[in-house]
């Protein structure tokens, strides 16, 4: 069967729905198209910062009512080196800009409610997706759905299918240049029932490793411990797990970590990656198909909802009169924010985890950046305004 459209989107994530939005908002047909299920996108755990850039989009986007009532917003971060706590006053430091904690899966949640409810096209539970003819003027995509075989006739398509999908593949090798770096760490996360030890995310540095306390709403936590790559779950029992954190959340002034029921737990492996071009033919990249920043910077989202902001303004100018300067330019223009990106994320990393082979020379440099960070204005406003995301290019 086929369909008929202007814009193909591969999966229904954040970048895909967010860019439908944006295309409903001015008139612009898309089919998106999702290899799983509703509820799974729905509820799949993930990222919970929002940039203050990402919050603003949501609302031009008209997507943010229930992140205005439900969302936490927070004015900065703790950073815990050697039990004493360093607040980073993001309002302070940037002017009044602030993040806010509202998990990846409910801004999921209400970018299909809004499709659904304005009857835009949205395929669930499809198979064998494949990109056809994207280096010229009419490409396609074939998926096949219970059985039955389809293909979305388009002018243009936007692969926004992770790290893992169709898309990036779909280039041909000849034209890609990829950057990776693997980390000798990974992080082993809960999602806990029980009230957040803090009211701001606190990053803890430890001798043991690096910790986490984060938030999800008022009465989930999310918490972190830096571990080994291949790490074995089974032998992570809960209460190994809280003692684990008690050890290296501890502070000097007798601080109490809540504890409660762990609801979820899995291990995050550590990656900073990145694809260029991010455009190629008639194919456009978003979000994880382009690039993967470690979590310590909490910038994967917030990068994504930046690509999107520059590809969806690209396809609205040339939809209505035909300019493609912008959509040559995307590349160029998003690879300028992933490398700060990279960058901020990459330092993060470095300046908070413990490293195998890392000797006295680099523990006690650690040590002296970290003083560095807490007790420069300088240094601090650098974290700040980076952390709650700078501001967007002018296009």
């Amino acid at each position: 069967m086929r369909i008929d459209t202007q814009v193909g989107i591969i999966e229904a994530g954040p970048a895909g729905l967010l860019l439908s939005q944006f295309f409903a908002l001015h008139s612009i047909d898309s089919v998106v198209i999702e290899c799983r299920t509703q509820e799974y996108c729905e509820t799949r755990v993930r990222a919970g910062v929002l940039e203050h850039g990402t919050v603003e989009l949501l609302k031009e986007a008209g997507a943010a009512e229930r992140l205005q009532r439900l969302g936490l917003q927070h004015s900065g971060v703790y950073l815990r080196v050697r039990g004493k706590d360093h607040h980073i006053h993001f309002r302070e430091l940037t002017g009044g800009r602030t993040i806010t904690v509202y998990a990846q899966q409910e801004v999921v949640k209400d970018l299909i409610a809004l499709r659904l409810a304005a009857d835009r096209r949205i395929v669930f539970e499809t198979e064998d997706a494949s990109l056809h003819d994207i280096e010229g003027p009419k490409p396609y995509i074939r998926y096949t759905k219970n059985g039955e075989s389809f293909e979305i006739h388009c002018e243009f398509i936007a692969g926004c299918d992770g790290f893992h999908g169709v898309s990036r593949p779909s280039i041909p090798d000849s034209v890609l240049r990829t950057v990776d770096k693997l980390y000798p760490f990974a992080w082993l996360g809960i999602l806990a029932q029980v009230a957040p030890s803090s009211d701001e995310l606190v990053y803890a540095s430890h001798e043991r490793g690096f910790a986490l306390l984060s938030m999800r709403t008022p009465e989930i936590s999310r918490l972190y411990l830096q571990c080994e790559p291949d790490e074995d779950l089974h032998k992570w029992p809960d209460e190994r797990i809280w003692s684990e954190l008690r050890m290296r959340l501890a502070t000097l002034d007798g601080w109490v970590l809540k504890e409660g029921p762990i609801l979820q737990k899995g291990v995050t492996g550590m990656r900073s990656f990145v694809v260029e071009p991010m455009q190629y033919g008639r194919l456009f990249l978003a979000g994880d198909a382009a690039h993967i920043v470690p979590p310590t910077g909490a910038k994967g989202l917030n990068l994504a909802a930046a690509d999107v902001r520059v590809l969806s303004q690209a396809f609205v100018s040339f939809f209505r009169s035909g300019d493609r300067a912008l959509l040559d330019r995307y590349s160029e223009i998003c690879l300028r924010q992933v490398w700060n990106a990279q960058r901020f994320s990459w330092w993060m990393t470095s300046l908070l985890h413990r490293l195998p082979n890392d000797g006295q020379f680099d523990r006690r440099r650690q040590t002296a950046e970290l003083d560095y960070v807490v007790g420069s204005r300088a240094a601090s406003q650098m974290l700040a305004e980076n952390y709650v995301g700078l501001p967007f290019e002018t296009l």
